[in-house]
């Protein structure tokens, strides 16, 4: 279990079926600060199979403090063809509010980079929206790397469902 300096009753644990309400309530916490609460349509049930069904494309870790759930973050694997190996990618990663800026955050980056070193990971990967000012400083503090070179592009919705039915 990671510790911070910070608050000895604080802790780390890999996320049980049973958290998945907690985690679902930050994920809209999260969807709020970042202005996206209109899309986030994901469902308890939907992520009870994504991280603990048959096939889980998913894993979650959460972060404890006297008991009630304070943070989270949702991780999953990739692979990198120019290293050949698997990479880890963190989706959300997430304090509420009155718990921030108490080294929690960085506690669960330390946490996830012991995980992507312990499995082999050639690297370790996330994004964040460009007027997240606190988090880009904390990733700088860090050491990590700005890939300002690379345009992120999705697919989704009526297109990606337009893409699928072409022939």
């Amino acid at each position: 279990m990671e510790k911070p300096p910070m608050n000895d009753d604080f802790f780390i644990r890999s996320a049980v079926p049973n958290d998945v309400d907690a985690i679902l309530g930050m994920v809209r916490e999260l969807a709020d600060y970042e202005k996206l609460l209109h899309e986030c349509v994901a469902t308890e049930e939907q992520f009870q199979e994504a991280l603990f069904g048959g096939k889980p494309v998913a894993e979650a870790l959460l972060g404890v403090m006297d008991g009630s759930p304070i943070a989270f973050a949702l991780f999953f694997h990739n692979f990198s063809t120019f290293v050949g190996k698997p990479g880890l990618y963190l989706e959300d990663l997430y304090v509420k509010p009155p718990f921030r800026g108490q080294g929690l955050g960085k506690a669960f980056l330390r946490h996830l980079a012991k995980i992507a070193v312990e499995r082999g990971c050639g690297r370790f990967e996330w994004a964040v929206l460009d007027w997240n000012e606190p988090a880009i400083r904390a990733y700088d503090a860090i050491g990590a790397d700005s890939l300002d070179d690379w345009t992120k592009r999705r697919l989704e919705g009526a297109d990606l469902q337009k893409l699928a039915k072409e022939k």
